[in-house]
């Protein structure tokens, strides 16, 4: 594999990070929202929260993104 074409591999991995760490910053900073299908489970000294809307989100808009990207430098 040429250096150039690893090269842009590192640099599209890194602008990738730093979008993904951006929006998970914003959405720290906004309260991340609770979709229905989200699970919590409390008791008296406890709280167990199950995310799974939420991950199923996620990992819908990622391999979106993923497909999107590997279209483009194909």
């Amino acid at each position: 594999m040429p250096l150039e074409s690893i090269a842009k591999t590192l640099m599209l991995a890194a602008l990738a990070l730093l979008a993904i760490g951006a929006v998970l910053f914003v959405f720290a900073k906004l309260g991340m929202p609770r979709l229905p299908g989200d699970v919590v489970l409390e008791g008296r000294n406890w709280k167990v929260y199950l995310p799974l809307a939420t991950s199923l989100l996620i990992s819908v808009v990622l391999t979106l993104v993923i497909n999107l990207l590997l279209r483009v430098f194909r």
